[in-house]
């Protein structure tokens, strides 16, 4: 089943270069599952995460898994809505979260099957939580303006949650067998505590762990630093050993085109046949990441797949990346990013620690 999946994926990604004047050869591809939609979310964390974890799935010969991602955000905001309560406010409460997140919850809460929580009050509906934050915020911060901070915030709390996200199930069953979240997740083999996060940014040592300070880690979770080139030698290394990345970084820039495919980093970002065909890109330095890092010009925009690796007819790098917007563009949902896009615009990556080369695990073992 797995090399059904990897032939699947490939005939989504190989037409591109009908289409386009980028001819692509694709060098590496691991097993992935199909191209959902957010919708009209915020959601790309949770659904770049799950199909990180659906091909996790499929790397380890389980059986293919659509895993619910709205599972995930439901109990996610609840932690963000205590977050935000307990810091009386001085917390960011947004749609944003990081894969941590993902992971975080379901070590907690566990996992179910999409056919079995899909997330959405009415099923033939599509994602909409544009006014989510707002209404949910609303209720969070009457009760703290309130003097008197009588009543049960958590149930105001949920009641709103349930316009915009359906009630999550006690128990299941699945294939003739009884599950919970808990046990669901337990018998599929994933091990949360199996996933590193990994930067690249000089305001902090190289080889330890730190707080990476963007808005939607309100967790505060932590992340191995690394110099960049030993960050793009684990992202090379995890793909062309068969394992995906979950990928975290900038997508505002001009050169990116979900609709077109193509994520570049040109030395002319005005040149009118940018998604046309290939042209000469920036050398990226260290000093480069941080200096757009500090100026917000290297945003954490997008969560998204990195699923494998391929060249175009000048031997540029690109990674055949997975997006959450639909079969859209002439990859029918997938992007090529080049390797200098990927070297400056990548915030942070989450990959399985057994994906991390040997010479480098010496570098950060003892690392927490």
């Amino acid at each position: 089943m797995k090399n059904n999946y990897l032939f699947l994926a490939l005939i989504l990604i190989l037409p591109i270069s009908i289409t386009a004047q980028y001819e692509f050869t694709p060098e590496v591809q691991v097993a992935c599952s199909d191209v959902k939609s957010q919708g009209k979310t915020g959601t790309c964390w949770s659904f770049s995460t799950i199909s990180f974890l659906e091909s996790e799935l499929l790397r380890i010969n389980q059986k293919p898994q659509d895993l619910s991602e709205m599972f995930i955000v439901r109990n996610t905001y609840k932690d963000k809505a205590q977050n935000y309560i307990l810091r009386q406010g001085k917390a960011n409460y947004s749609e944003g979260s990081l894969s941590h997140d993902v992971m975080r919850a379901y070590k907690k809460h566990g996992i179910v099957p999409e056919y079995v929580y899909s997330g959405k009050v009415h099923p033939d509906s599509s994602h909409d939580h544009r006014q989510l934050v707002s209404s949910t915020k609303k209720v969070l911060d009457e009760w703290m303006n309130s003097e008197d901070k009588v009543g049960n915030w958590r149930e105001d709390y949920e009641g709103a949650l349930s316009e915009y996200l359906s009630e999550t199930p006690d128990d299941f069953v699945y294939l003739d067998k009884q599950y919970t979240p808990t046990t669901y997740a337990g018998s599929l083999g994933i091990n949360p505590d199996d996933y590193v996060t990994l930067s690249s940014y000089t305001h902090h040592p190289f080889y330890e762990s730190f707080i990476l300070e963007i808005p939607d880690n309100y967790s505060n979770g932590s992340y191995i630093n690394i110099p960049m080139g030993e960050l793009m030698t684990v992202i090379d290394h995890a793909l062309t050993s068969g394992y995906t990345i979950a990928w975290d970084g900038d997508v505002s820039e001009k050169s990116f085109s979900a609709r077109s495919g193509i994520a570049v980093l040109p030395t002319d970002v005005m040149r009118e046949d940018l998604f046309d065909q290939p042209g000469e890109e920036l050398e990226v330095t260290q000093e480069l990441r941080q200096e757009t890092f500090e100026n917000y010009k290297t945003t954490d925009d997008h969560l998204m797949h990195l699923v494998g690796i391929a060249k175009d007819q000048n031997n540029t790098k690109y990674y055949i990346t997975k997006n959450s917007w639909g079969e859209i563009s002439d990859f029918n949902g997938y992007l090529m990013m080049s390797e200098a896009f990927v070297k400056l615009k990548t915030v942070g990556i989450m990959v399985h620690k057994e994906s991390v080369p040997d010479s480098l695990v010496d570098k950060f073992r003892d690392v927490n």
